[in-house]
């Protein structure tokens, strides 16, 4: 059984910084694009960022592009959400989640929609506000 378990949310004020992990046991999370997604209160889950099993290959959602940057660490089993510049608008639950790939051309990217309900973690409180 999978299981993915956030950390480093936490209370900041704008303009700060904070960095999420997304720790994989029971599985090798080298094998999976990894996914982090946030979902605020009366609003609809958003895709934030995701990587590929390599980590040659990232993607980010247009509201976060310039601010966060995703990377992965297989040798700790952990894939990172560094978010820099927070702004008011970014308060939400923070998930990660495995991921679906797209391949062609050779080239394999990862794209935002989750695997299945067995994929996700159980989200990590992110609140920016001064």
């Amino acid at each position: 059984q999978l299981q993915l378990v956030e950390s480093g949310g936490g209370l900041v004020q704008p303009g700060g910084s904070l960095r999420l992990s997304c720790a994989a046991s029971g599985f090798i999370l080298n094998y999976y694009a990894i996914g982090w997604f946030r979902q605020a209160p009366g609003k609809e889950r958003e895709g934030v960022s995701c990587i590929t099993s390599s980590g040659g290959t990232t993607n980010y959602g247009d509201s976060v592009k310039g601010r966060f940057t995703i990377s992965r660490d297989n040798a700790k089993n952990t894939v990172y959400l560094q978010m820099n510049s927070l702004k008011p608008e970014d308060t939400a639950v923070y998930y990660c989640a495995a991921v679906k790939v797209l391949s062609s051309f050779g080239q394999t990217r990862c794209i935002m929609t989750g695997l299945g309900p067995g994929y996700w973690g159980q989200g990590t409180q992110v609140t920016v506000s001064s």
